[in-house]
């Protein structure tokens, strides 16, 4: 059974965190939630930005959450997955597979000379296929494809051209994919929005959806049960659009309504979380919001929740959280961003709203409260759907079927030519 090597967290901010995109789209005030973060943080003198040196934490988010998966599940089809992180962070630590992990960190942001051990690597083990995560890891995973002559797979799980709230790093990200996937053998997309963003840069494209285990189904709402839990898993930063949660959080407050925020999840900077909770203490809601932080149990956490929250602006591919609260049969509110109604449905596994508003938000949540909306349907809704389309064996699955294509030049549908199939590198 051959080897598969790939690349998945090259989470390198090379650039200030100053920079704004102009993806989100526009508020009804005519400015967006993200510019008035921006001009909090030019009046704000008590926070140094760091500099373009700073590379910025290593998490475990969505696109890491994939690659473990598909490292618990590709031996269910042939495939002998193994990881190599070019940074340090919290994989190593967070994951379940129990795949080989090689340490391959880079000492700075241009620091090349991983390329050459994983090569080695590559050789020495006999991994056939290089699979990497991101546009800067697929930098690195291209020149170990050209160094060794084993085809590169890359996984698009957003569009780099509107995945952060930083400009000049998007157009960076950008570039790097667009040069690195001249090599790739493949492209996989999560979901078919990014598909066709993909398309649209020029090259063919995979589609693979998502999936997660089915977890521990949330209990019953009890329909005595007067407050409302109102829940949000993130890395929280300025896309996922928590100052809107917030806004809409207060709005839903003011009318009446018993609902509270249970927020779980770590802040991309100490800044950004300095600014979500003066916004917090400004609109009241100090008594509202429970910050959980980052957290192991998430079965726990979804048990405690009411309604799953994702305000996202943009940039969102096919989110694991929401995919992780379908699962568990927890009914979903979220923006109508990328990928996100490819798998909640609008009135049958959740609510979708535009993003960017707070008022539509609020509204979409009160119908459940006031009981406009049926919690059971959506939530057996929510199960059917998961169980039906995104499931991590699936995913797995249809990876695998796009690996067995790129050794044996046969369509993806089909099996490999020779019913051989091959070790995989990732690159974490």
């Amino acid at each position: 059974m051959p080897p598969i090597i790939g690349v998945s967290y090259l989470l390198l901010g090379w650039f200030s965190r100053a920079h704004i995109a102009h993806c989100p789209p526009v508020s009804p005030h005519g400015t967006t939630t993200l510019d008035r973060y921006a001009a909090r943080r030019r009046g704000n003198t008590g926070h140094k930005h760091r500099g373009g040196h700073d590379p910025g934490p290593a998490h475990y988010a969505g696109a890491e959450r994939v690659q473990d998966l598909l490292g618990q599940q590709l031996g269910n089809f042939g495939y002998r997955p193994a990881f190599a992180y070019l940074k340090h962070g919290q994989f190593a630590e967070m994951r379940k597979s129990a795949a080989p992990l090689y340490d391959a960190a880079m000492k700075s942001h241009f620091d090349i000379s991983p390329v050459k051990r994983l090569a080695n690597i590559v050789r020495t083990e006999g991994y056939r296929i290089v699979h990497t995560h991101t546009a800067r890891s697929a930098v690195v995973g291209c020149l170990v494809s050209w160094r060794t002559g084993v085809p590169m797979v890359h996984h698009v799980h957003s569009p780099t051209t509107c995945d952060t709230t930083h400009r000049l790093r998007n157009w960076m990200n950008c570039l790097a994919e667009r040069l690195a996937l001249r090599r790739a053998k493949a492209v996989i997309a999560v979901s078919e929005a990014v598909g066709r963003y993909v398309r649209e840069q020029g090259f063919g494209v995979h589609v693979v959806p998502n999936g997660v285990p089915r977890r521990s189904a949330v209990p019953p709402r009890d329909p005595a049960k007067r407050d409302w839990t109102l829940g949000m898993i993130a890395l929280f930063r300025p896309r996922k659009g928590l100052e809107v949660l917030l806004e809409a959080l207060a709005e839903l407050r003011n009318r009446g309504l018993p609902v509270r925020l249970r927020a779980v999840g770590s802040f991309e900077t100490p800044e950004y979380e300095a600014h979500i909770k003066r916004l917090a203490s400004q609109l009241l809601l100090d008594s509202a919001v429970d910050w959980v932080g980052f957290a192991r149990d998430i079965d726990r956490e979804m048990a405690r929740m009411d309604l799953f929250v994702l305000p996202s602006l943009f940039g969102e591919g096919l989110p694991m959280v929401v995919l992780e609260a379908m699962s568990a049969g927890l009914p979903v509110v979220a923006s109508a961003v990328s990928g996100v109604p490819e798998a909640i449905r609008d009135g049958v596994e959740g609510l979708l709203v535009e993003p960017s508003r707070p008022a539509a938000l609020a509204d979409a949540i009160a119908r459940f409260v006031t009981g406009d909306v049926s919690w059971q349907a959506l939530s057996s809704g929510a199960l059917l759907r998961h169980a039906e389309c995104f499931s991590d064996e699936r995913m797995a699955s249809e990876v695998a079927r796009v690996y067995d294509w790129v050794l044996g030049g046969s369509s993806p549908s089909a099996g490999p030519a020779d019913g051989t199939r091959s070790p995989i590198l990732a690159m974490a």
